[in-house]
């Protein structure tokens, strides 16, 4: 991303107001996403709740409309992917941590509930990118939030890992799965 030089910085604060909301128009319609970060950050009434509703039903989606056909774990990771792309979308318009966290989850839960069958398949794709998303909401609650939240997502992040270490192929993973989210003392 290109940063504004100083010479920029000065045109645009040079520019009458008329000018710069023409400017900001144009680039507001080219741009869904700087669309969406000025709607949150201008109007009282785009909030984080609503953004969080807006990811939610876009990841519903990749996952109960876009996944069919005979390669499923194909579709599967492909809609993972996608939602991954969607929550830090959402993280960036709202710079909101938690809501990351809360979006992961989300995801999570949706896999958990509907999709376990698909960790048995031959391809690893599905289950390696499911217990990648798993260990970094687990670092995330960590790294991101107030240790008097860790409690709030401890049993069901513990419960996503325990399903993911109950799989033969925990042992082949090249990364270290946690079998726990450990709080500090």
């Amino acid at each position: 991303m290109p940063v504004p030089s100083t010479d920029f910085k000065k045109a645009l604060k040079q520019l009458p107001d008329k000018e710069k909301e023409a400017l900001l128009l144009r680039a507001v319609r080219r741009d869904a996403e700087l669309y969406e970060t000025f709607a949150f950050e201008l109007l009282p009434d785009v909030t984080v709740e609503q953004v969080y509703e807006q990811t939610a039903d876009r990841i519903h989606e990749l996952f109960n409309v876009a996944v069919t056909g005979r390669l499923l774990n194909r579709s599967l990771n492909k809609a993972l992917s996608k939602a991954t792309k969607e929550t830090a979308r959402a993280r960036r318009i709202t710079k909101d941590k938690r809501l990351e966290i809360d979006l992961i989850l989300y995801t999570l839960r949706l896999i958990f509930d509907n999709y376990t069958g698909q960790f048995d398949s031959p391809y690893n794709g599905f289950y390696v990118s499911t217990a990648r998303m798993t260990t970094r909401a687990v670092q995330l609650v960590l790294i991101n939030l107030h240790e008097d939240l860790w409690l709030e997502y401890k049993a069901e992040l513990d419960d996503f890992l325990t399903q993911l270490h109950n799989r033969s192929k925990s042992r082949n993973l090249r990364f270290e799965l946690p079998h726990e989210l450990v709080i500090p003392d």
